[in-house]
């Protein structure tokens, strides 16, 4: 069995302190577990306990079910407990070591399920009692004894097993490692032991911060504690042999780790934004600031208490808010506020810990922003009684004044802007008043023309009010009242047609010159002397003339009710009608005729061409009539055939099938295929009739059994028709312009053929002139020939083979060259025209010569010649000594040489 050795005489006066605290609760948050929180319930108590003293209060975690727990303890003589969990003394006694530790069972009735946790009662110490205690006696823990066989059943002895827990300040200075307690089982006597530590804060992170020492059992603390990182450490403390076999049950080890005020309050935010409406009662909610303490708030140390540290400004009341001192509210405790003369206000609060205390507490403050909101407890008041406008008569949306008022409210809020209203003067609403949203003026609008020769001047009231109602308690009016005076301006205007159209009925057919009616033109300015004229603005069949002074339309053609320009027998004609006002004005009016109908249209068959077959079998032809006038001038229609020529009616027939049709049909057997032309006379039903002799073109040709015809060509007229003509020049047109495009494009492509073949002139030909050899660079030409061809014979080497005469080296032929006939070694002066000749013509007759400009290269000219070199002409220096008429009798290809060189003077 093991006992707690004293502490340190120096820690005993704290741990005795330490020890009065209520029952602090143990364990993390986890899930839900059915029993007692707490592995062990502590409490401090006086020595003399009395009977029904409540000592302690046990939590049993239920999990949210329905159980129905029964308690007992294991000292029932001494205590008991109540159904809520509260330790009562049975009876009164002092209390020893022996009643300090006893067991609560908590019973499912149900169930009988059973929990147990165990019950650790301390007593004060005295003052009397601390010096008689060892400086440096350490208290010692002991294993409690196993558990034993008697009578068959496993008891447990009632020994010293329930292990208080250890309250441990945090940030202590040392010395460390500090010694807590010792550790030590009863069985050390006969075995040797080791002991250990497992846990947070041992073996597990953070590890290293209790240590044990293995043979003495010496439990110590290594560093200083924090207990806002950790507030609680759960260890067990293990006994082994020098084996490792276990000795001793693990035993449960509480530290707690005790709170210091290390900690300042920090506000949730460094500026804290509020508002409150202007005029507010004192006692108005305004806002809450707070302020957290990272130290243990159940005690002292976390317990955080506000106050107002300033306020500015300071009117008009020093005073006009509070805070509550615990919660942080602040609320407003003097009258006055006033947004048009503070709008804001900022608080210094200050938040200290320890309940306030200013000298043992930590302080931090914040600032508080209070704007004071805007309600509306100013009205809009005029700037002026009587606003003055004017406005041109008949126009509308224009502003004819604007309406100044002042609003001390915030700008731009339900409190500032204006409504305006006109209250009087205006009963036919030809005014309203829009409210401008940028200077809250009000725009008097006219919307509704005026009329100068009616109204010449409007006198409004108009009132101005906010968009929300006054405050209550305001004592200024809701609104402002003033005055409005319009004066409309004449100006000129339109003269106008009455009425418009104007509508008159007449016949069609009457002649020009033929007066209709009179348009009138009325010029609503009263009070101007003005002249009206008339013209004539749109008269689409050009029918009538207007007198430009009184209005007088008259006819200048006959009216026809058929024409195109009449619509549903009326016709439009717009005219018109100007002042001489400045500016001057005008009107339109326009005159409706309806033409009523007279029977001038006489009928004409329908359709005009038509087939048939040569027997009357089996079709016929029904024909009708076409009449552009209309009833009673119409059908019904009466249909004939003319006496003359007499083959009309020897070969047709026509009935009367009703009023608007009829039928022809062949008289005799049997008609000749062809185009006949059947004269039909067609009388209409006016009064009086009207006929008409209308030919119809018919064709007569061969039908099948079902009466189709079945000739290839169609019927045509006397003739081709203008389509089929104009079909058939256009066909002749395209023909000619192809054939045109075929010979130019012929032609041009003999010129190209041609130019391809000599694409210079044959004057600028390089094989029949100079050629210049002055120029330094030249082109792909000039870059590859072969110059042991200037050289002499005599110097070639005589194993060299070199074909005979005149050789083209700027193009390799394709084929063999040509043998060229051998001239002398030294050919006479005489004969280089020939020897030129011969060069000319080979070179010409060469199939791998280029057509274009490239340089010829000839064999050795012969040695001994007297000729010199091409080189050695120069005009400007021998030119005058040496005849050069000869080269006139070369022919045409040295020509152009003949006039440099020789002739006359020029």
């Amino acid at each position: 069995m093991c006992r707690i050795a004293g502490a340190p005489r120096t820690l005993l006066p704290l741990l005795a302190a330490l020890l009065q605290a209520s029952v602090e609760a143990s364990g993390e948050i986890a899930l839900c577990k059915t029993g007692f929180p707490e592995d062990v319930y502590s409490a401090v108590l006086p020595k003399d306990v009395h009977e029904g003293q409540p000592l302690l209060n046990v939590k049993f975690s239920n999990c949210n079910r329905k159980r129905k727990v029964q308690y007992e303890s294991s000292e029932p003589a001494d205590f008991k407990v109540d159904e809520d969990g509260t330790v009562y003394a049975v009876r009164s006694f002092p209390l020893t070591a022996e009643q300090a530790k006893f067991l609560i069972y908590a019973q499912d009735k149900e169930t009988q399920e059973k929990w147990q946790v165990a019950v650790n009662l301390s007593r004060e110490p005295t003052l009397t009692e601390e010096p008689m205690k060892e400086p440096h006696e350490i208290e010692e823990i002991v294993f409690p004894r196993q558990l034993a066989k008697h009578s068959g059943a496993l008891q447990r002895q009632k020994r010293d097993w329930v292990i208080p827990p250890i309250n441990l300040p945090e940030n202590s200075r040392g010395p460390f490692p500090q010694e807590l307690v010792r550790i030590r089982s009863d069985r050390d006597k006969n075995l040797s032991l080791r002991y250990s530590v497992t846990g947070p804060g041992a073996d597990q992170p953070p590890t290293g911060i209790f240590i044990i020492n293995p043979i003495s059992g010496q439990l110590s603390v290594t560093k200083p504690l924090d207990r806002e990182l950790i507030a609680r450490f759960h260890l067990r403390a293990h006994a082994v042999d020098i084996n490792g076999n276990q000795v001793e049950n693990p035993i449960d080890i509480v530290i707690n780790v005790i709170d210091m005020n290390d900690n300042r309050p920090e506000f949730l935010h460094q500026v804290w934004n509020g508002s409150v409406p202007e005029g507010s009662k004192p006692g108005t909610y305004v806002m809450t600031v707070t302020a957290i303490d990272a130290d243990d708030p159940n005690a002292l140390n976390g317990m955080l208490r506000y106050r107002i540290l300033s306020q500015a400004p300071s009117t008009p009341s020093p005073n006009m808010f509070t805070i509550n001192n615990e919660t942080g509210d602040i609320i407003t405790v003097a009258a006055g506020l006033d947004r048009e003369k503070v709008q804001q206000y900022t608080l210094i609060i200050q938040a200290t810990d320890m309940e306030g205390n200013p000298t043992y507490g930590l302080s931090n403050t914040a600032t508080a922003v209070i704007t004071v909101t805007d309600v509306n407890d100013n009205p809009p008041e005029f700037t002026a009684m009587t606003f003055y406008g004017e406005v041109p008569e008949n126009r509308v949306d224009v502003i004819v004044a604007n309406l100044t008022v002042t609003d001390k409210d915030q700008p731009h809020t339900p409190a500032w802007n204006a409504a305006y209203r006109i209250s009087g003067g205006d009963p036919t609403g030809r005014f309203a008043i829009l409210t401008d949203p940028n200077s809250n003026d009000g725009l008097v609008t006219v919307v509704k023309p005026i009329d100068f020769e009616t109204n010449r001047m409007f006198v409004l009231t108009v009132a101005a009010e906010n968009q929300v109602p006054l405050a209550k308690g305001i004592q200024h009016p809701p609104q402002s009242t003033a005055t409005v005076s319009v004066t409309v301006i004449d100006v000129n205007e339109n003269p106008y047609f009455a009425p418009n159209p104007k509508i008159i009925r007449q016949e069609e057919g009457l002649h020009a010159g033929t007066m209709l009616t009179t348009l009138t033109a009325q010029d609503p300015d009263r009070y101007m002397q003005q002249n009206i004229r008339y013209t004539k603005l749109s008269d689409p069949a050009n029918w009538l003339k207007i007198d430009p002074v009184n209005g007088q339309i008259t006819t200048i053609a006959v009216l026809d009710r058929e024409s195109p320009n009449v619509k549903n027998n009326i016709y439009n004609a717009t005219f018109l009608a100007s002042d001489n006002g400045i500016p001057p004005m005008s009107g339109t009016g326009t005159l409706q005729i309806y033409l009523l109908d007279i029977n001038d249209n006489a009928p004409q068959v329908l359709p005009q061409e038509a087939e048939t077959c040569e027997t009357p079998e089996p079709n016929s032809i029904n024909i009708t009539a076409l009449d552009y006038d209309i009833d009673p001038n119409a059908g019904p229609f009466a249909f004939d055939l003319p006496l003359s020529p007499v083959t009309i009616k020897r070969n047709w027939t026509i009935n009367r099938l009703n009023g608007d049709f009829a039928q022809l049909n062949l008289k005799i057997k049997f008609l000749e295929a062809g185009i006949y032309e059947v004269p039909i006379i067609i009388t209409d039903s006016g009064n009086p009739p009207k006929s008409n002799i209308s030919i119809l073109r018919v064709k007569v040709c061969q039908c099948d059994s079902n009466g189709d015809c079945t000739d290839v060509d169609r019927i045509v007229g006397a003739g081709l028709g203008t389509g089929a003509i104009i079909a058939i020049l256009l066909c002749i047109i395209i023909l000619l312009i192809l054939v045109l495009m075929f010979v130019v494009w012929m032609k041009r492509r003999d010129k190209e053929r041609q130019a391809k073949q000599l694409l210079i002139d044959p004057e600028d030909d390089v094989r029949d002139n100079i050629l210049k050899y002055d120029e330094e660079g030249g082109g792909e030409e000039d870059q590859d020939y072969d110059l042991s061809q200037l050289q002499q014979p005599d110097t070639v080497e005589p194993d060299a083979i070199k074909p005979v005469g005149i050789r083209r080296l700027d193009e390799r032929p394709i084929h063999a060259e040509p043998q060229y006939p051998v001239r002398s070694a030294a050919p006479h002066p005489g004969d280089i025209g020939d020897f030129i000749n011969e060069g000319l013509k080979a070179a010409d007759n060469d199939p791998t010569a280029p057509p274009y400009d490239s340089l010829l290269v000839f064999d050795y000219e012969g040695s001994g010649s007297t000729a010199g070199s091409l080189s050695s002409l120069n005009s400007s220096s021998s030119g005058g000594d040496q005849d050069y008429d000869y080269l006139n009798d070369w022919g045409p290809r040295f020509k152009k040489l003949a006039d440099m060189y020789g002739g006359g003077d020029d």
